[in-house]
């Protein structure tokens, strides 16, 4: 199985503490603990966001109250509760790009056999995984809708500095807090973004996770990136098929569902 989250969830940017430091710290202990492969305790939740022990407890509490986060009276260990996806339900339900995307995830992953995945462009922090289909022999990887990556990485962050309309210093800053298994240069990656604008879609060969290739393909249903169409599959199988190909497909079914998004 191979892990597409950020390697270290308590560094990401997406962190940073702003104006309202109570609503801030709750989303960002409801972040860590999606994030987390087991429940976790006060200390170490309040030691990976930089929280004061006692604030942090007060917070916890809360949430439980609301029924967003939920606790083992046993062992004191907190994890999300059902309360997140009964509201992760209800953003969905009424999801244009979700609910007009999933069809044709399904059928590029039956049709190619690999993963395929709709995100949503939140932020230039992050991106936000909001479809996902997955054939049943396809490489697992470990990806739910909900999961957050930084806006800049990989396939679809070249889809997204290429047509989100952002100044390069912008673009360029975010650049240096990436991190890769095998990291592009600045100049390689720019090159990399020139050909995205060309094409209409990119790729990723292995830069973000050794022996995986990331395809996107831009949705713009008001002329700039908002969401993006990715394949991923084992590096060997999509050479076979072949990556020009696949990027063309997809850029045409994303360009697709720009226009049925545009006339919603």
């Amino acid at each position: 199985m191979y892990n597409m989250q950020p390697p270290d969830p308590s560094a990401d940017p997406g962190m940073v503490l702003r104006a309202v430091p109570a609503v801030a710290r709750a989303a960002a202990i409801l972040r860590l603990l999606s994030r987390s492969e087991a429940p976790m305790g006060v200390q170490p939740i309040a030691r990976a966001l930089r929280i004061v022990p006692s604030t942090c407890l007060h917070i916890l509490r809360a949430l439980v109250a609301e029924e967003l986060v939920a606790v083992d009276p046993a062992t004191k260990r907190y994890t999300l509760g059902s309360g997140v996806v009964a509201l992760a339900r209800g953003r969905l339900r009424y999801d244009a790009f979700a609910n007009q995307a999933q069809p044709v995830l399904d059928a590029l992953s039956s049709k190619l056999g690999t993963t395929t995945i709709g995100v949503e462009a939140a932020s230039l922090d992050h991106m936000v995984v909001v479809a996902i289909s997955r054939p049943g022999q396809a490489l697992r990887l470990q990806v739910e809708i909900g999961s957050r990556y930084p806006a800049f990485i990989s396939a679809t962050g070249r889809c997204i500095a290429a047509f989100g309309g952002h100044a390069w210093p912008v673009i360029e800053r975010r650049f240096a807090m990436l991190r890769w298994e095998n990291p592009p240069t600045l100049a390689e990656w720019r090159a990399d973004i020139e050909a995205t604008r060309k094409a209409g879609y990119a790729v990723d060969e292995g830069r973000y996770i050794a022996g995986v290739t990331v395809i996107a393909a831009p949705v713009m249903p008001r002329g700039r990136v908002s969401h993006a169409l990715v394949i991923v599959g084992v590096s060997e199988q999509l050479r076979r098929i072949g990556l020009a190909r696949l990027g063309e497909e997809l850029r045409d079914e994303a360009a697709m569902l720009s226009r049925r998004l545009a006339q919603a």
